[in-house]
Order: C-alpha cells, then sequence, then structure tokens
C-alpha cells in the first residue's frame, strides 16, 4: 500500500476512491472498503482512501473532539490489511477548512486525485461550513467524469454501526459488544518505552506502550493479550489511566504486566488486545493498598486464562 501525505497537484492515474476519517476501521468502513475495492478492480484501477490529519473535530475543538480509536499508524495498518492500493492523508488545516466544497470538488476530488469511481457515506459532509455533501458531488460527476456512489449505514442488532457506537461501548467497558462493532478485539499498538519505574518498585514490572494519541477511548485495568514478542500472543493484565495514587495530574498512559516474562523490550512495537474489563481506576488511600489489589488484579486475570484454556481444551460433544 502506498501512503501519500498530500494530494498531488495533478494525477495521471484515475482512481476509485471513498473519503473519511475512518477511525477504528469498524465493519461498517469495511463493507465500504469492500466495495471500493470491489469497483475498482472491475474499472482496472487502483482503490484510494483519502483520509484527514488531523481529524477535522480535532482542528476545530480539540479539547472537545472525540478520543481516537486508533492512531494514524494503526489506521494505515487496518487499510493495508484491507488490500486498500493508495492512501492520500491530507492535511487538514485552515486553507482546507476555508475550500468552498465546488472548489473541493474540482482541485480534490478531480485535479489531484483522478477520480473515476467516487464512494462516500450516506451522511458524508465536507467543504467550508460542511456546505457539500452526496447531491453536490452527483451534481459534478458528468462534467468532471466520474461516476459516484452512496453507502448506507451498517446496522447491528438495530445500532448503527459507527466510531461513535464504538467509543461508547469502550468507555461502558462492554468490550464484547465493541468487538462486534469492530469486527475484532479492540487493541492499542505502540512502542514500548521506559517509564518511571513505578510498576516495578511494586513487583510488577510492566511494558509502557506509547498511546500515539492525545486521548484514548477506554480506561481502568483489563486482562490483556499482548502481540508481537513471539509466536503467540502472552497474557497478562494492564492499566490505562492517570495512576491517581502514585500521580497528581499525570497524562493517560498503558502499562501491561505480562505473566512469567522477564525479557529487555524497549523500542519493541506491540499490540495489546483488551479482552475484559476488571474494574475502574481508583485512587488509593495508600500505596500498600494499591499493591494489594494489583495482587487481585493479576489473580483475577490468571483465572481467566485458566478457565479459557480449560474450555478450549473441552472435547466436543458428537451427535449420539
Amino acid at each position: 500500500m502506498r501512503v501519500l501525505r498530500r494530494a498531488p497537484e495533478r494525477t495521471d492515474q484515475p482512481v476509485a476512491l471513498t473519503i473519511g476519517n475512518f477511525d477504528g476501521v469498524h465493519i461498517g468502513h469495511k463493507a465500504m472498503l469492500k466495495r471500493l475495492i470491489d469497483a475498482a478492480r472491475q474499472r482496472s484501477i487502483p482503490s484510494a482512501v483519502m483520509t484527514f490529519e488531523p481529524q477535522p473535530q480535532e482542528f476545530f475543538a480539540p479539547d472537545q473532539a472525540p478520543a481516537r480509536l486508533t492512531s494514524l499508524r494503526e489506521k494505515l495498518e487496518l487499510l493495508d490489511a484491507e488490500g486498500i492500493d493508495i492512501v492520500f492523508v491530507c492535511r487538514f488545516d485552515y486553507e482546507m477548512a476555508q475550500m468552498p466544497a465546488d472548489r473541493f470538488v474540482e482541485r480534490i476530488v478531480h485535479s489531484a486525485l483522478g477520480t473515476r469511481w467516487l464512494q462516500v457515506g450516506d451522511d458524508f459532509r465536507f467543504g467550508a461550513r460542511r456546505s457539500g455533501n452526496f447531491d453536490l458531488l452527483a451534481s459534478y460527476a458528468q462534467k468532471y467524469g466520474y461516476e459516484i456512489e452512496k453507502t448506507g449505514s451498517v446496522m447491528l442488532d438495530g445500532i448503527r454501526v459507527s466510531s461513535t457506537a464504538v467509543r461508547a461501548r469502550l468507555d461502558a467497558g462492554d468490550l464484547e459488544s465493541a468487538r462486534r462493532l469492530l469486527g475484532r478485539r479492540y487493541a492499542i499498538s505502540g512502542r514500548v518505552e521506559r517509564g518511571d519505574g513505578v510498576g516495578s518498585g511494586l513487583g510488577y514490572p510492566t511494558a509502557n506502550v506509547r498511546l500515539g494519541r492525545s486521548r484514548v477511548p477506554l480506561s481502568g485495568i483489563y486482562v490483556v493479550e499482548v502481540e508481537g514478542l513471539g509466536p503467540r500472543a502472552l497474557p497478562g493484565v494492564a492499566s490505562l489511566g492517570v495512576r491517581p495514587t502514585v500521580k497528581r495530574q499525570g497524562r493517560a498512559v498503558l502499562e501491561a504486566h505480562l505473566f512469567d516474562f522477564d525479557r529487555d523490550i524497549y523500542g519493541r512495537k506491540v499490540s495489546v488486545r483488551f479482552l475484559l474489563k476488571l474494574r475502574d481506576e481508583e485512587k488509593f488511600a495508600s500505596v500498600d493498598e494499591l499493591v494489594v489489589q494489583m495482587g487481585r488484579d493479576a489473580q483475577q486475570a490468571r483465572d481467566y486464562f485458566r478457565s479459557r484454556d480449560v474450555v478450549s481444551r473441552a472435547p466436543t460433544q458428537g451427535p449420539s
């Protein structure tokens, strides 16, 4: 997959294009991407996604923007896994925010990207003051020589699948519902960096994973699996939060304690997969109380994996 950090002035390579944030790359996004790839192959042109950095809400109201489900790197990896040929990561700045909708169609969709087939969601808005929509794009289709298709919402159990719905499930600790909306377990990937040594000092050494975003959509103590350190995912327990017992006004950090593991992994890229929420983050009266609770958390996580292993080894009862 090719990743371009800006749209060219003019392209001589036509594409099949979709535009959006694609935060989380959930099952609704995947349905769009599958249709995009099919249309591109039918026309023997590359499939292309245009996304923005920062996301528009982060540009207009950074303090009110929703937490990101995926960092830019995670999003690109997920788009690559779906089979997209090209991703245009366009900087969303003042110039982009002020661009009239008709200018966006002429400058970006037509001249820069050479769009021959265009797909947008049913709630897609673009251009200054969000004045552009599907109808405007359709009105220019003949002039600029592209086909256009609107993609409807994907529903699951009566719920419209969206990044907002995934965030709500994660915030509520409902990891199973989030998994169904995403089509996979929610995970955070990043490099292991040196922390302040608090976990080791308390008897629970942790891998401190760089978050790659200012806000995260969940917090608390979790049963996790960590991929990237061997042929199989490693079991553990993780804390994601500001650590109120040991820090004042701390930033959110992700710390994963891996069971029966003792290796130097600084700088390694890992993926922490969230399996079960154990509890919310708490401020304890003393560090000693925190350590006792950490022991309980670790035991609960071990019990979870032990129970899961027993279930996975259970023989399947055939027909009698």
